[in-house]
């Protein structure tokens, strides 16, 4: 008999184990303009949410490199300085196309833009626009990318 009394025990409770986050890398894409600083959002693929660039780390890329990568994939970014370090993470669920969902953490990493090209790799699957950092903080769905929008 153990010292817990009976009305105090509980049974175990079966939960589904969570899988663990998987990492990807994002580009914060801005430029400096006479109105002040612009951030760029893309729309997602699968929903047309905005979103900012990123994707899955790259084999022999540095996690900024690959950032970069996606910056002209998927937004036409062709030429730009980009941290080394990420200046932030937000988390979100990525649906993948079974139908799954996965926990994702996407380390930021802020790009300065210097030139955008008319045509890129997926031009014809998302559309871009720049705005405010305050107009695309209330844009995009996840609570920890709004924070750092704001905070640029």
């Amino acid at each position: 008999m153990s010292g817990v009394p009976k009305h105090r025990q509980t049974k175990p409770t079966k939960r589904k184990p969570q899988r663990a986050k998987r990492l990807q890398v994002a580009a914060l894409c801005y430029k400096e303009t006479k109105v002040g600083r612009q951030v760029l959002l893309i729309t997602s693929r699968d929903t047309g949410r905005w979103i900012v660039p990123k994707g899955w780390p790259m084999k022999g890329k540095d996690d900024h490199e690959a950032a970069l990568i996606e910056a002209w994939e998927e937004a036409g970014v062709s030429k730009a300085d980009i941290e080394e370090e990420p200046m932030g993470f937000f988390e979100y669920a990525k649906g993948l196309s079974s139908g799954d969902t996965v926990p994702v953490e996407a380390q930021v990493y802020l790009t300065r833009v210097r030139d955008l090209q008319k045509t890129y790799p997926e031009v014809d699957q998302r559309t871009r626009e720049w705005f405010s950092p305050a107009e695309a903080a209330e844009l995009v769905d996840e609570p920890d990318l709004k924070a750092i929008l704001r905070a640029i």
